[in-house]
């Protein structure tokens, strides 16, 4: 199965003067239809000289912002390498707990 990766925003925290998204709060997953890996972060903007509408806002122009703001298209690979390891490392596992002796 291929892996694939979905980045949402899960919630904006705005000034209610005049609409500007000071903080987003993302979640990046991964998944190659059975295992699963999940991350979640937050990122904080710095004001802009023109603001976009509230109102006009949407989550592509939001991720967007977020993937620019954690550094770019190689953080972004970097994030999704680090979870599809994890999804590598539920399927074949490495490492094991338990005591021999049960």
């Amino acid at each position: 199965m291929s892996k694939s990766s979905t980045w949402s925003i899960n919630q904006l925290d705005r000034e209610n003067a005049d609409g500007f998204v000071f903080t987003a709060h993302y979640t990046v997953n991964v998944t190659d239809g059975t295992y699963k890996a999940g991350a979640y972060g937050s990122v904080n903007f710095e004001r802009p000289e023109t603001l976009v509408p509230y109102a006009d806002l949407t989550e592509e122009v939001v991720l967007g912002w977020v993937k620019e703001a954690i550094g770019g298209a190689e953080k972004v690979s970097g994030i999704e390498a680090q979870l599809e390891a994890v999804v590598a490392e539920q399927k074949n596992p490495t490492k094991s707990t338990g005591l021999p002796w049960s």
